[in-house]
Protein backbone atom coordinates (compact mmCIF):
# COMPACT_ATOMS: atom_id res chain seq x y z
CA UNK A 1 0.00 0.00 0.00
CA UNK A 2 1.18 3.47 -0.92
CA UNK A 3 1.43 5.88 1.89
CA UNK A 4 -1.14 8.75 2.35
CA UNK A 5 -0.20 12.10 0.63
CA UNK A 6 2.27 10.39 -1.83
CA UNK A 7 -0.38 11.42 -4.45
CA UNK A 8 0.86 8.67 -6.65
CA UNK A 9 -0.48 8.11 -9.67
CA UNK A 10 -0.38 4.43 -11.87
CA UNK A 11 -1.16 5.37 -15.38
CA UNK A 12 -3.94 2.59 -16.14
CA UNK A 13 -5.79 -0.09 -14.38
CA UNK A 14 -3.11 -2.73 -16.14
CA UNK A 15 -0.43 -0.91 -14.88
CA UNK A 16 -1.77 -0.60 -11.22
CA UNK A 17 -2.42 -3.97 -11.24
CA UNK A 18 0.84 -5.67 -12.33
CA UNK A 19 2.71 -3.29 -10.04
CA UNK A 20 0.79 -4.91 -6.81
CA UNK A 21 0.91 -8.53 -8.46
CA UNK A 22 4.70 -7.76 -8.34
CA UNK A 23 4.96 -6.05 -4.98
CA UNK A 24 2.62 -8.68 -3.19
CA UNK A 25 1.99 -11.92 -4.81
CA UNK A 26 1.41 -14.61 -4.83
CA UNK A 27 -2.08 -12.93 -4.51
CA UNK A 28 -5.53 -13.51 -5.22
CA UNK A 29 -7.99 -11.49 -7.28
CA UNK A 30 -10.04 -10.87 -4.73
CA UNK A 31 -6.95 -9.33 -2.59
CA UNK A 32 -5.94 -7.40 -5.60
CA UNK A 33 -9.66 -6.18 -5.79
CA UNK A 34 -9.25 -4.63 -2.33
CA UNK A 35 -5.57 -3.41 -2.90
CA UNK A 36 -6.58 -1.71 -6.58
CA UNK A 37 -10.25 -0.58 -5.42
CA UNK A 38 -11.14 -1.72 -9.09
CA UNK A 39 -14.33 -2.97 -9.95
CA UNK A 40 -15.11 -7.05 -10.46
CA UNK A 41 -15.36 -6.23 -14.13
CA UNK A 42 -12.55 -4.09 -14.58
CA UNK A 43 -10.13 -6.48 -13.01
CA UNK A 44 -11.48 -9.37 -14.71
CA UNK A 45 -10.35 -7.85 -18.30
CA UNK A 46 -6.75 -6.44 -16.44
CA UNK A 47 -6.00 -9.83 -15.60
CA UNK A 48 -7.37 -11.43 -19.13
CA UNK A 49 -4.93 -9.29 -20.62
CA UNK A 50 -1.91 -9.80 -18.20
CA UNK A 51 -2.37 -13.49 -18.33
CA UNK A 52 -2.54 -13.38 -22.68
CA UNK A 53 0.65 -11.54 -22.78
CA UNK A 54 2.18 -13.91 -20.26
CA UNK A 55 3.25 -11.37 -17.73
CA UNK A 56 1.51 -12.90 -14.83
CA UNK A 57 0.67 -16.62 -14.46
CA UNK A 58 -1.40 -19.06 -11.73
CA UNK A 59 1.02 -20.18 -9.40
CA UNK A 60 -1.37 -22.19 -7.59
CA UNK A 61 -4.60 -21.95 -4.79
CA UNK A 62 -4.27 -20.58 -1.65
CA UNK A 63 -5.41 -22.51 1.71
CA UNK A 64 -9.73 -23.10 1.92
CA UNK A 65 -11.10 -21.28 4.75
CA UNK A 66 -14.19 -22.98 4.43
CA UNK A 67 -15.00 -21.98 0.41
CA UNK A 68 -13.25 -22.79 -2.85
CA UNK A 69 -9.49 -22.25 -2.36
CA UNK A 70 -8.59 -18.93 -4.10
CA UNK A 71 -6.03 -19.19 -7.60
CA UNK A 72 -2.84 -17.14 -6.78
CA UNK A 73 -1.46 -14.64 -9.38
CA UNK A 74 2.19 -14.00 -9.46
CA UNK A 75 4.90 -12.07 -12.17
CA UNK A 76 5.64 -14.60 -14.73
CA UNK A 77 9.34 -13.59 -14.09
CA UNK A 78 11.11 -14.59 -17.96
CA UNK A 79 8.08 -12.88 -19.61
CA UNK A 80 10.35 -9.81 -20.08
CA UNK A 81 13.64 -8.53 -19.81
CA UNK A 82 16.10 -5.44 -20.09
CA UNK A 83 19.38 -4.40 -20.01
CA UNK A 84 21.12 -1.81 -17.51
CA UNK A 85 24.25 -0.67 -18.04
CA UNK A 86 26.44 1.87 -16.10
CA UNK A 87 28.84 4.34 -17.84
CA UNK A 88 32.12 5.37 -16.31
CA UNK A 89 35.44 6.34 -16.75
CA UNK A 90 37.06 3.18 -15.11
CA UNK A 91 34.40 0.51 -16.32
CA UNK A 92 31.66 -0.24 -18.00
CA UNK A 93 29.32 -2.32 -16.27
CA UNK A 94 26.07 -4.40 -18.23
CA UNK A 95 23.65 -6.46 -16.32
CA UNK A 96 20.39 -8.53 -17.72
CA UNK A 97 17.53 -8.70 -15.41
CA UNK A 98 14.10 -10.10 -15.37
CA UNK A 99 10.79 -9.09 -14.74
CA UNK A 100 11.32 -9.67 -11.06
CA UNK A 101 14.22 -7.66 -11.19
CA UNK A 102 16.76 -10.36 -10.65
CA UNK A 103 19.69 -10.62 -12.12
CA UNK A 104 20.14 -13.55 -14.47
CA UNK A 105 23.37 -11.66 -16.69
CA UNK A 106 26.13 -9.74 -15.21
CA UNK A 107 29.70 -8.48 -17.66
CA UNK A 108 31.92 -5.46 -16.69
CA UNK A 109 34.38 -4.56 -19.14
CA UNK A 110 36.79 -1.36 -19.29
CA UNK A 111 35.52 2.45 -19.09
CA UNK A 112 35.06 4.73 -20.80
CA UNK A 113 38.28 6.25 -19.95
CA UNK A 114 39.84 9.02 -22.49
CA UNK A 115 37.78 7.66 -25.81
CA UNK A 116 35.82 9.25 -27.99
CA UNK A 117 32.23 8.77 -26.99
CA UNK A 118 31.07 7.44 -30.68
CA UNK A 119 33.45 4.50 -30.40
CA UNK A 120 32.38 3.64 -26.53
CA UNK A 121 28.85 3.68 -27.57
CA UNK A 122 29.70 1.09 -30.73
CA UNK A 123 31.40 -1.11 -27.75
CA UNK A 124 28.87 -0.55 -25.22
CA UNK A 125 26.23 -1.70 -28.12
CA UNK A 126 28.25 -4.67 -29.12
CA UNK A 127 28.52 -5.71 -25.25
CA UNK A 128 24.88 -5.42 -24.25
CA UNK A 129 23.55 -7.58 -27.49
CA UNK A 130 26.76 -10.09 -27.03
CA UNK A 131 25.08 -10.72 -23.28
CA UNK A 132 22.08 -10.92 -24.68
CA UNK A 133 22.93 -13.77 -26.78
CA UNK A 134 24.89 -15.89 -24.61
CA UNK A 135 22.54 -15.63 -22.30
CA UNK A 136 20.08 -17.69 -24.90
CA UNK A 137 17.31 -14.96 -24.41
CA UNK A 138 14.99 -14.19 -27.12
CA UNK A 139 15.54 -10.55 -28.10
CA UNK A 140 11.84 -9.73 -29.02
CA UNK A 141 11.54 -10.16 -24.81
CA UNK A 142 14.38 -7.77 -24.34
CA UNK A 143 12.01 -4.60 -23.65
CA UNK A 144 14.46 -1.70 -23.52
CA UNK A 145 18.29 -0.34 -22.37
CA UNK A 146 18.71 1.61 -19.24
CA UNK A 147 21.52 3.58 -19.13
CA UNK A 148 22.95 5.04 -15.51
CA UNK A 149 25.41 7.70 -15.77
CA UNK A 150 27.10 10.48 -13.54
CA UNK A 151 26.73 13.90 -12.48
CA UNK A 152 23.65 16.30 -13.90
CA UNK A 153 22.07 15.51 -17.06
CA UNK A 154 19.27 16.79 -19.17
CA UNK A 155 16.90 14.18 -20.18
CA UNK A 156 14.29 15.83 -22.46
CA UNK A 157 18.16 15.54 -24.72
CA UNK A 158 19.65 12.38 -22.85
CA UNK A 159 22.58 14.23 -22.93
CA UNK A 160 25.13 14.98 -19.87
CA UNK A 161 26.03 18.21 -18.96
CA UNK A 162 29.47 19.03 -18.06
CA UNK A 163 30.20 15.41 -16.45
CA UNK A 164 33.60 16.08 -14.19
CA UNK A 165 35.07 12.77 -14.95
CA UNK A 166 33.72 12.22 -18.11
CA UNK A 167 34.58 15.85 -20.23
CA UNK A 168 34.48 14.60 -23.74
CA UNK A 169 30.45 13.17 -23.37
CA UNK A 170 29.45 17.14 -22.85
CA UNK A 171 26.16 17.81 -24.79
CA UNK A 172 27.08 14.76 -26.63
CA UNK A 173 23.30 13.17 -28.04
CA UNK A 174 23.96 10.12 -25.40
CA UNK A 175 20.71 8.15 -25.54
CA UNK A 176 19.84 8.76 -29.20
CA UNK A 177 23.31 7.35 -30.17
CA UNK A 178 22.59 4.33 -27.77
CA UNK A 179 19.00 3.82 -29.26
CA UNK A 180 20.69 3.89 -32.80
CA UNK A 181 23.70 1.55 -31.93
CA UNK A 182 21.90 -1.32 -30.45
CA UNK A 183 18.35 -1.00 -32.23
CA UNK A 184 16.54 -0.79 -29.03
CA UNK A 185 14.84 1.73 -26.84
CA UNK A 186 16.79 3.53 -24.04
CA UNK A 187 16.42 5.45 -21.09
CA UNK A 188 19.03 7.48 -19.50
CA UNK A 189 19.15 9.06 -16.00
CA UNK A 190 21.31 9.64 -12.68
CA UNK A 191 22.90 6.38 -11.21
CA UNK A 192 21.50 7.55 -7.69
CA UNK A 193 18.06 7.67 -9.10
CA UNK A 194 18.53 4.33 -11.10
CA UNK A 195 19.80 2.93 -7.25
CA UNK A 196 16.61 3.99 -5.77
CA UNK A 197 14.37 2.45 -8.35
CA UNK A 198 16.05 -1.31 -8.74
CA UNK A 199 15.85 -1.40 -4.87
CA UNK A 200 12.22 -0.72 -5.21
CA UNK A 201 11.57 -2.96 -8.31
CA UNK A 202 13.76 -5.73 -6.94
CA UNK A 203 10.92 -5.62 -3.68
CA UNK A 204 13.85 -5.11 -0.91
CA UNK A 205 12.01 -1.56 -0.26
CA UNK A 206 8.19 -1.20 0.35
CA UNK A 207 5.25 0.55 -1.72
CA UNK A 208 4.62 2.69 1.73
CA UNK A 209 8.92 4.04 1.90
CA UNK A 210 9.59 7.04 1.51
CA UNK A 211 13.30 6.38 0.35
CA UNK A 212 16.35 7.72 -0.48
CA UNK A 213 19.34 5.77 -2.45
CA UNK A 214 22.46 7.38 -1.79
CA UNK A 215 25.30 6.25 -4.45
CA UNK A 216 29.02 7.10 -3.83
CA UNK A 217 31.06 5.72 -6.73
CA UNK A 218 33.88 8.48 -7.54
CA UNK A 219 31.24 11.07 -6.79
CA UNK A 220 28.48 11.14 -4.54
CA UNK A 221 24.31 11.77 -5.11
CA UNK A 222 21.11 10.19 -3.89
CA UNK A 223 18.29 9.17 -6.01
CA UNK A 224 14.72 9.64 -3.76
CA UNK A 225 11.42 7.93 -4.17
CA UNK A 226 8.03 8.61 -2.62
CA UNK A 227 5.73 5.59 -2.29
CA UNK A 228 8.08 4.08 -5.25
CA UNK A 229 7.87 7.17 -7.73
CA UNK A 230 11.06 9.40 -8.53
CA UNK A 231 10.89 12.55 -6.92
CA UNK A 232 12.50 14.57 -9.63
CA UNK A 233 12.25 18.15 -9.10
CA UNK A 234 12.17 21.00 -11.60
CA UNK A 235 14.77 19.64 -14.20
CA UNK A 236 15.38 15.72 -12.84
CA UNK A 237 18.62 16.86 -11.25
CA UNK A 238 17.95 16.14 -7.48
CA UNK A 239 20.10 14.28 -5.09
CA UNK A 240 23.47 15.99 -5.79
CA UNK A 241 24.16 15.08 -2.39
CA UNK A 242 27.81 15.82 -3.12
CA UNK A 243 27.52 19.52 -3.53
CA UNK A 244 26.45 20.46 -0.30
CA UNK A 245 28.60 22.66 1.15
CA UNK A 246 30.12 21.39 3.95
CA UNK A 247 32.20 22.93 7.62
CA UNK A 248 35.25 20.85 8.51
CA UNK A 249 35.71 21.53 12.08
CA UNK A 250 38.47 18.92 12.30
CA UNK A 251 40.96 20.60 10.42
CA UNK A 252 40.36 24.18 10.67
CA UNK A 253 39.94 24.42 6.98
CA UNK A 254 37.52 26.40 4.90
CA UNK A 255 34.28 24.83 3.85
CA UNK A 256 34.33 22.54 1.00
CA UNK A 257 31.56 20.15 -0.57
CA UNK A 258 30.82 17.08 0.81
CA UNK A 259 31.99 15.17 -2.61
CA UNK A 260 35.21 16.61 -2.41
CA UNK A 261 35.64 16.27 1.45
CA UNK A 262 33.76 12.69 1.84
CA UNK A 263 34.59 10.77 -1.66
CA UNK A 264 36.92 8.61 -2.71
CA UNK A 265 39.59 11.07 -3.95
CA UNK A 266 38.77 14.04 0.01
CA UNK A 267 39.33 10.31 1.76
CA UNK A 268 42.66 9.58 -0.31
CA UNK A 269 43.85 12.99 -0.04
CA UNK A 270 43.50 13.04 3.92
CA UNK A 271 45.44 9.62 4.42
CA UNK A 272 48.08 10.76 2.08
CA UNK A 273 48.58 13.96 4.36
CA UNK A 274 48.66 11.54 7.23
CA UNK A 275 51.39 9.76 6.15
CA UNK A 276 53.26 12.48 4.73
CA UNK A 277 53.03 13.54 8.25
CA UNK A 278 54.65 10.52 9.71
CA UNK A 279 51.24 8.45 11.10
CA UNK A 280 51.39 4.73 11.93
CA UNK A 281 50.06 2.74 9.35
CA UNK A 282 50.45 -0.09 6.64
CA UNK A 283 49.27 1.88 3.46
CA UNK A 284 50.92 2.73 0.72
CA UNK A 285 48.91 4.64 -1.59
CA UNK A 286 49.62 5.21 -5.45
CA UNK A 287 48.99 8.67 -5.33
CA UNK A 288 47.92 8.83 -8.96
CA UNK A 289 44.70 6.65 -8.26
CA UNK A 290 42.17 7.82 -6.10
CA UNK A 291 39.71 4.88 -6.78
CA UNK A 292 42.52 2.19 -6.20
CA UNK A 293 43.89 4.06 -3.23
CA UNK A 294 39.87 4.65 -2.04
CA UNK A 295 40.13 0.90 -1.96
CA UNK A 296 43.40 -0.17 -0.17
CA UNK A 297 42.06 2.37 2.64
CA UNK A 298 38.44 0.47 2.64
CA UNK A 299 40.52 -2.65 3.09
CA UNK A 300 42.78 -1.57 5.39
CA UNK A 301 40.05 -0.02 7.59
CA UNK A 302 38.35 -3.45 8.04
CA UNK A 303 41.50 -4.93 9.29
CA UNK A 304 41.63 -1.97 11.65
CA UNK A 305 44.35 0.33 10.61
CA UNK A 306 44.20 3.21 12.52
CA UNK A 307 44.43 5.79 9.66
CA UNK A 308 42.04 4.12 7.63
CA UNK A 309 39.31 3.46 10.00
CA UNK A 310 39.98 7.44 10.93
CA UNK A 311 39.82 8.07 7.25
CA UNK A 312 36.58 6.33 6.62
CA UNK A 313 34.67 7.19 9.94
CA UNK A 314 35.43 10.72 9.05
CA UNK A 315 33.98 10.33 5.24
CA UNK A 316 30.83 8.32 6.89
CA UNK A 317 30.35 11.33 9.65
CA UNK A 318 30.35 13.82 6.82
CA UNK A 319 27.97 12.12 4.76
CA UNK A 320 25.77 10.99 7.88
CA UNK A 321 25.34 14.89 8.28
CA UNK A 322 24.19 15.49 4.51
CA UNK A 323 21.67 12.05 4.78
CA UNK A 324 20.39 13.96 7.75
CA UNK A 325 19.28 16.78 6.49
CA UNK A 326 17.98 15.17 3.48
CA UNK A 327 16.34 12.81 6.16
CA UNK A 328 14.88 15.68 7.75
CA UNK A 329 13.76 17.82 4.65
CA UNK A 330 11.75 14.51 3.00
CA UNK A 331 10.69 12.51 5.98
CA UNK A 332 12.81 9.72 4.59
CA UNK A 333 11.94 6.22 6.31
CA UNK A 334 14.81 4.13 4.56
CA UNK A 335 17.79 4.80 3.42
CA UNK A 336 19.91 2.52 1.37
CA UNK A 337 23.94 2.98 0.36
CA UNK A 338 24.70 1.75 -2.68
CA UNK A 339 27.79 2.36 -5.44
CA UNK A 340 31.36 0.57 -5.80
CA UNK A 341 33.07 2.97 -3.26
CA UNK A 342 30.42 1.04 -0.40
CA UNK A 343 31.24 -2.21 -1.18
CA UNK A 344 34.13 -3.14 0.59
CA UNK A 345 34.05 -0.35 4.11
CA UNK A 346 29.82 -0.32 3.78
CA UNK A 347 28.89 -1.61 7.08
CA UNK A 348 31.43 1.29 8.68
CA UNK A 349 28.96 3.60 6.88
CA UNK A 350 25.79 2.10 7.85
CA UNK A 351 26.74 2.06 11.58
CA UNK A 352 27.59 5.39 11.46
CA UNK A 353 24.71 6.68 9.45
CA UNK A 354 22.41 5.18 11.42
CA UNK A 355 23.78 6.23 14.58
CA UNK A 356 23.67 10.03 13.62
CA UNK A 357 19.98 9.32 12.00
CA UNK A 358 18.60 7.65 15.31
CA UNK A 359 19.95 11.24 17.43
CA UNK A 360 18.97 13.68 14.99
CA UNK A 361 16.43 12.84 12.83
CA UNK A 362 13.53 15.29 13.62
CA UNK A 363 10.53 12.82 13.50
CA UNK A 364 11.98 10.42 15.69
CA UNK A 365 9.16 10.13 17.75
CA UNK A 366 7.06 9.49 15.45
CA UNK A 367 9.13 6.85 13.11
CA UNK A 368 12.90 5.95 12.75
CA UNK A 369 15.11 5.74 9.26
CA UNK A 370 16.61 2.30 8.70
CA UNK A 371 20.09 2.17 7.11
CA UNK A 372 21.14 -0.85 5.00
CA UNK A 373 23.72 -1.61 2.06
CA UNK A 374 21.81 -2.18 -1.11
CA UNK A 375 22.00 -5.78 -2.07
CA UNK A 376 24.12 -5.07 -5.39
CA UNK A 377 26.14 -2.31 -3.82
CA UNK A 378 29.03 -2.24 -7.01
CA UNK A 379 25.95 -2.70 -9.47
CA UNK A 380 23.62 -1.07 -8.04
CA UNK A 381 23.53 1.75 -11.00
CA UNK A 382 23.34 -0.46 -13.88
CA UNK A 383 20.20 -3.23 -11.98
CA UNK A 384 18.50 -0.14 -11.39
CA UNK A 385 18.67 0.93 -14.78
CA UNK A 386 17.13 -2.22 -15.59
CA UNK A 387 14.73 -2.09 -13.27
CA UNK A 388 13.66 1.59 -14.93
CA UNK A 389 12.81 0.23 -18.35
CA UNK A 390 10.43 -2.17 -16.84
CA UNK A 391 9.15 -0.13 -14.17
CA UNK A 392 8.49 3.09 -17.21
CA UNK A 393 7.18 0.20 -20.02
CA UNK A 394 5.22 -1.95 -18.12
CA UNK A 395 4.47 0.16 -14.56
CA UNK A 396 4.79 3.40 -15.18
CA UNK A 397 4.54 6.13 -12.37
CA UNK A 398 3.83 9.82 -12.06
CA UNK A 399 2.67 12.24 -9.67
CA UNK A 400 -0.46 13.62 -10.47
CA UNK A 401 -4.32 13.19 -9.11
Amino acid sequence: MTRAGANLTLTTSRALVLDFVRSAGPISRVELATLTGLTPATMTNVMRQLLTDGLVIEVGRDLSTGGKPRVLLDINPTARFAVGIQLGVDSLTYVVTNLGGAIVGRLRTRGAEDSPPADVIQRMAVSANQLIDDLGIDGQAVIGVGLAAPGSMDLDRGVLLSPPTLPQWSDYPLRDALEEATGRPVLLDNDGTTSAVGEFWGGDVPDASTMCAVYMGAGIGAGILLGGTVFRGASSNVGELGQMWMNAPRSGAAPDTLERVAGPAGVAAAVQRALDAGAASSLALSGTDPIADFTLISTAALLGDPVAVAAIAHSAQDLAEAVLIAANLFDLDCVVLAGPSVAIAGSIYVEILQKRLDEGFFAKARHGVEVRLSTHATDAAAVGAAALVLQHQLAPRSFGS
